[in-house]
């Protein structure tokens, strides 16, 4: 695995271009957002995808899939947003949020099964510069700490570049290290029936 040091008041465009391309390639990348950091890979390409089902195992197949979308216009196009979810979106992104939604029809296949999928859209100036050089959008999960829940450095193997390096060094292709992420995960905001449902308060305030 390869690491890249970058910062957020002003990311380095080369690197983000090599980065990109890699993505581009089918590799996985370890990444801050505007909570704690996650892994991902192209949400269009099949053999990254089934890379991070690996990783993550039966977890993936009952939690929610989501992915990230340089902005709402995007997400639109792989969900089905109503114009009161758009202003609710528009009012609280980028920003720590999930955004649970009905699935859209230009969903890649491994979401074909499911009638949701989450949206992400991170107030990380990194990661929005990174989107910049995709074209698709980003299949995203959070990492998993190899230690247990209650463990005391359990939140330090999502947060911390140097034990995140560490412990996921042959799980992923890059590393960007983007400096200490916040030890809370993104809110969780559940609006596939029509009305806005709370399933997790995290790092998101979300302003109704």
């Amino acid at each position: 695995m390869e690491t890249y040091k970058l910062y957020e008041n002003n990311p380095n465009t080369r690197i983000l271009s090599d980065i990109a391309d890699t993505i581009k390639k089918g590799g996985i990348i370890i990444y801050p957002t505007d909570s704690v950091y996650a892994i991902g890979c192209d949400a269009l390409n099949q053999h990254a995808v089934e890379r991070i089902y690996q990783y993550r195992r039966e977890e993936v197949k009952t939690s929610h899939l989501s992915i990230i979308c340089r902005n709402i216009s995007q997400a639109d196009e792989y969900t089905k947003i109503s114009k009161e979810q758009f202003k609710l979106m528009h009012r609280n992104l980028p920003g720590a949020f999930t955004f649970i939604l009905e699935a859209g029809l230009k969903l890649p296949k491994v979401f074909r099964s499911r009638k949701t999928v989450g949206i992400r859209i991170p107030d990380n100036k990194i990661l929005q510069a990174l989107l910049d050089e995709l074209d698709n959008p980003i299949l995203t999960t959070s990492l998993k700490a190899p230690v247990d829940d209650d463990d005391a450095d359990h939140i330090s193997y999502m947060t911390d570049p140097f034990l995140i390096e560490e412990a996921f060094q042959n799980q992923a292709d890059i590393l960007i290290d983007g400096g200490y992420g916040q030890d809370i995960p993104s809110t969780v905001v559940d609006l596939s029936e029509g009305e806005v449902n709370i399933l997790r308060q995290g790092a998101g305030n979300l302003e109704i």
